[in-house]
């Protein structure tokens, strides 16, 4: 859990990764207080553009760390994609 929580941290691999493009704001990582071993990470981003660039421009990198950090988790689901409401003005 250890290697996980220092992958996916606020000062982890992917953090750095994301840190490089563009409307990157943040990823919050959040530890299950019921179940051991789960979490809920939250990456956020300016906008769904800015998060769709990322994945065009760092498509190589993100392939890599991925691999790289392969056996970290067991499962991974995608919630979604969320906007702050009420928007921000």
């Amino acid at each position: 859990m250890a290697a996980f929580e220092a992958a996916y941290g606020a000062a982890g691999a992917w953090t750095h990764l994301f840190r490089q493009a563009a409307g990157f704001i943040e990823i919050k990582l959040l530890r299950c207080e019921d179940q051991t071993g789960r979490y809920l990470t939250i990456d956020r981003w300016t906008s769904a553009k800015a998060f769709e660039d990322f994945k065009r421009v760092f498509a190589a990198d993100y392939k890599a760390l991925d691999a790289q950090l392969e056996g970290l988790s067991w499962t991974e689901v995608r919630l979604g994609a969320f906007e702050e409401w009420p928007y921000p003005q």
